[in-house]
């Protein structure tokens, strides 16, 4: 059957330049991928070239492909990224310019369509809202992009371009374009979009996959250094192998790969694509030789027939100050002094008819501030302490007021204060996330290839009723008797987490299925609800679903981040350390099953 490589060589906009020269040099490639963008890149990005008309894309990618464009030429591999960002036809040039003084024929295609920006007086016109919460749109937004699929890449390749750039699309269309073209996928052909888009969503996040942010990191910790990029060859009926080049560091296992399925995704039965919805239930990940990993079983539907639109508005400012706190009694000495100088600044803040701080957040690190009320005893015993706080207001002069106050703490508060890291702080903007929903018939995609634009044709879809979709049943939950024991849940399992806007996901995969009853039982909605009620919104909640080919649960936490991303003030505003929380919950199983356990954690087993 015939089969497809493609390599993934960035995660995010900054990530190492060294993973495309691995992937070109050892990966056997045919596809070589880069995924740069996020909500707030598309704001710095737009910002960029409101200032300078030549900038706005991701400059990192032009800067990694130069040294590589003879060998990716002459071993024919074909390139694709949203390195364009809010400025195509920029990336396009400069691509092309290094491409000349290296001597490289290249053929370079664009996929426009996605920035909306222009048009965004024409959707508050028509009403459009936000898309949970129901607010009207804002006065103004930076960015406003479109997360368009996987047709248009199609379409370039179809047409003989050699490399693909496009703006905002979900992470996975750049692997996704690819395997329709190559393999003559229809718009229809659901089942194996759902399994294509998996394997773009396996490799968006780079060596995630690979046993980078591994919960048993100490089985991969020795091949930090050289990090292994994946690949995943995809065959004609949308399975595929996950891998990495040889030699390099890092692993390929049912864990690695299935924490990273459980990655920043919400309801399993409705990962929503422009292309197809994805069903991730019943997906098997099968260990068939060291760092090979098959994964099958995606299911795929009807795609919604409206584009999620991501914009970016301002907030006012923010600032962030650190500085160290040491001594006996640390933690309650750095606690009095932030407070004071909050109440410090805000009394010169009335004197000046500012008005308050909008919002202030303080967080004593070393002493487990992120834990709140699940803090161990004794955490606030420690001699020093980080002290960190955090703050908005719509004046700019508020906040650099506020930075010079800081100095003063040092000699007119308590003793043992030090280390104002990077000196005095400075201002930042607030970029707001605002996300809407268009219809896709008012969105026109087309593929700008050699002087031709071609407009692209994309399947609309239909209205998507997470009502109507069928209930998950039940599975077996144990109920602990007298001989229960508690055990930490990262004896029995693995976890990672991440953000999506204001949420936060808790992917956890069971280390057998055998202890899935006793999963089941302890980590309920109702319970994970409480253990992050200090982090959680008065409006939010929290959901469980389970996969059960991976032997899985997901638990959505609404709300939880603050307002997530940049426009959150707190040190963790993309839930990376959630899992790591939840990680040390306390599990009710049999006195035999606990006596069974190895002392050091057993790998995940798959299917």
């Amino acid at each position: 059957m015939k089969s497809i490589r493609i390599g993934c060589a960035s995660a995010f906009w900054g990530d190492t330049s060294t993973a495309a020269e691995q992937l070109v040099a050892h990966g056997k490639l045919d596809y070589l991928v880069f995924d740069y963008l996020a909500e707030v890149t598309m704001s710095i990005l737009a910002v960029q070239r409101m200032k300078d008309p030549t900038q706005g894309y991701a400059r990192d990618f032009v800067d990694v492909m130069t040294p590589l464009l003879t060998q990716v030429k002459a071993q024919g591999i074909k390139v694709i990224s949203n390195a364009g960002g809010m400025n195509l036809a920029a990336c396009r040039d400069a691509l092309a310019a290094a491409a000349a003084a290296a001597g490289v024929s290249l053929r370079i295609a664009v996929v426009e369509g996605d920035d909306l920006t222009a048009r965004q007086g024409e959707f508050r016109e028509a009403g459009v809202t936000e898309m949970e919460s129901g607010s009207a749109f804002p006065g103004m937004l930076v960015s406003m992009n479109a997360y368009l699929g996987a047709p248009g890449v199609a379409e370039a390749l179809r047409q003989g371009a050699e490399v693909v750039l496009t703006g905002r699309g979900v992470d996975s269309a750049v692997t996704l374009g690819p395997l329709m073209h190559e393999f003559g996928w229809s718009a229809t052909d659901y089942d194996k979009l759902a399994q294509g888009s998996l394997a773009g969503h396996i490799i968006e996040c780079g060596a995630q996959c690979t046993g980078g942010n591994f919960t048993d990191w100490r089985t991969v910790a020795d091949g930090y250094e050289t990090m292994g990029f994946p690949f995943v060859d995809v065959r004609e009926d949308g399975s595929f192998l996950v891998g990495k080049p040889e030699g390099t560091g890092g692993a390929v296992t049912v864990g690695t790969v299935g924490e990273q399925m459980l990655y920043e995704i919400g309801d399993p039965r409705a990962y929503l694509l422009p292309d197809v919805r994805c069903d991730f239930t019943a997906v098997t990940l099968k260990q068939i030789a060291a760092d090979q990993v098959l994964v099958e079983g995606a299911r795929g539907f009807t795609p919604p027939d409206r584009y999620k639109v991501s914009g970016t508005t301002p907030r006012g400012n923010r600032i962030t100050a650190t500085f160290l706190m040491g001594g006996r009694e640390a933690g309650p000495k750095a606690a009095r002094v932030a407070q004071a100088l909050i109440r410090k600044c805000e009394t010169l803040f009335a004197a000046k008819g500012w008005g308050p701080f909008s919002e202030t957040s303080v967080e004593l690190l070393g002493t487990e501030a992120m834990y709140g009320p699940q803090a161990a005893a004794g955490a606030l015993a420690t001699r020093e302490v980080v002290v960190k706080i955090a703050a908005k207001h719509r004046e700019k002069a508020a906040l650099v007021l506020f930075s010079k106050e800081l100095a003063q703490a040092a000699t007119g508060m308590a003793p043992g204060l030090s280390g104002y890291f990077g000196g005095r702080p400075s201002v930042q903007p607030v970029v707001q996330l605002w996300s809407c929903l268009i219809p896709k018939r008012d969105v026109a995609i087309t593929v700008d290839f050699e002087g031709v634009r071609t407009p692209v044709a994309v399947i609309e879809g239909e209205p998507f009723d997470a009502a109507a979709l069928m209930p998950q049943g039940t599975g077996e939950t144990w109920m602990p008797g007298a001989d229960a024991v508690e055990v930490p849940l990262h004896r029995l399992a693995i976890a990672r987490s991440g953000d999506k806007g204001d949420h936060g996901n808790i992917g956890v995969m069971a280390r057998d299925p055998a202890y899935l009853p006793y999963l089941r039982a302890a980590l309920t909605e109702q319970r994970v609800a409480a253990y992050f009620a200090h982090l959680i919104a008065a409006n939010g909640s929290v959901s469980r679903w389970e996969l059960p080919g991976s032997h899985s649960f997901n638990f959505l936490l609404r709300h939880a981040l603050g307002g997530g991303g940049i426009a959150s003030l707190r040190t963790d505003p993309q839930a990376k350390c959630f899992a790591q929380m939840l990680l040390d919950v306390a599990i009710p199983v049999p006195a035999a099953v606990a006596a069974a356990l190895p002392d050091t954690p057993a790998p995940v087993r798959g299917a």
